[in-house]
């Protein structure tokens, strides 16, 4: 049996329990948009593994039966106030069950796509880019820096040609650094910004599910994709074939962070070379799979059947 545990109102939640709908994949769907209301998650330890059941409405499974967990939480957004409860305090209620959940979900035998710690990983750029170098993939000339003095110096010292974004794992959209940006580095004093050299070239995401990677090429002439609409612009997406070390580089990011789904964003040179920006723990996979017809759902769906051992961190060495 499978669990999906997320939102209805997120597409890609749908779009996972819609796939194994349709290729027959047993499943239950533990909906976090009501969760706790409805449901009853009870556990205890037994050895080395938590032992108990979560039940639905009209189901329940036992921990012991599941193949595998796919979860994507949800914000604030998308989830109903908890009944009798004051709605300025539904948040806290709704955080206090997801980490009780987070927990159950760490130390499950089955796979889990994905546990939180591999996650964690996300929420600092900076150490995502040690870890993407040990595993001999290339990444940008990098600055992270709370003065202006040296981001002024970067800007100089790469012709002008920088990008800044987030660094922390919430959404942020990449811009260029133009002129009459400078005169706002004076800001940085309040907090840090994290600025790359740009990096010419077509945008490639690749997304590893288990050992398998489904690679897409990204024609589309914005800074950052994602928001080509905005700009004025368009997106193309094809399916491409990675050369053997960077399809080799996907995998050990993937095994040395333990996780079992993920979407690797790299850029791809006039010359050829890959450099690697960051590596998500939850990918919004829809885009990329309805612009490039590759089967991405299916083979995650196909990998919490299977129930396959996950290969954990210190399993896999990064070294290239």
């Amino acid at each position: 049996m499978i669990l999906v545990c997320g939102g209805l109102a997120d597409s890609v939640t749908e779009l996972v329990c819609s796939r194994l709908e349709a290729l027959g994949h047993p499943y239950r769907l533990l909906n976090l948009g009501t969760y706790p209301a409805e449901f009853q998650v009870k556990w205890q330890w037994k050895g080395s593994y938590p032992e108990g059941y979560i039940s639905g409405p009209d189901w329940r499974v036992d921990l012991d039966e599941l193949t595998g967990v796919y979860v994507r939480y949800l914000g604030a957004e998308g989830r109903m106030p908890v009944k009798g409860i004051d709605s300025d305090l539904s948040n806290s209620v709704y955080a206090e069950c997801d980490s009780a959940l987070i927990a159950l979900l760490e130390y499950l035998p089955c796979i889990v796509v994905n546990r939180s710690a591999g996650a964690m990983s996300n929420h600092s750029k900076p150490y995502q880019a040690l870890l993407l170098r040990e595993c001999g993939l290339l990444v940008p000339p990098t600055l992270v820096t709370s003065d202006p003095d040296e981001a002024r110096r970067f800007y100089d010292e790469s012709n002008g040609d920088v990008i800044f974004k987030s660094l922390s794992g919430i959404r942020s959209i990449v811009r260029r650094v133009r002129e009459d940006d400078l005169v706002r580095l004076s800001l940085l004093e309040h907090g840090p910004a994290q600025f790359q050299k740009f990096i010419p070239g077509e945008n490639v995401r690749v997304h590893t599910v288990g050992d398998e990677a489904f690679a897409t090429l990204v024609h589309s002439e914005a800074v950052d994709y994602r928001y080509a609409r905005r700009e004025g612009q368009t997106v193309e997406m094809e399916p491409m074939t990675l050369p053997y070390d960077v399809l080799e580089g996907c995998r050990r990011i993937a095994r040395r962070l333990d996780l079992l789904f993920a979407g690797i964003d790299f850029k791809l040179t006039p010359d050829g070379d890959f450099y690697c920006f960051e590596v998500n723990p939850s990918p919004g996979f829809i885009f990329y799979e309805q612009h490039s017809g590759q089967p991405i759902s299916a083979a995650l769906a196909d990998l919490l059947l299977k129930g396959q051992p996950a290969v954990r961190a210190e399993d896999e060495s990064c070294a290239a």
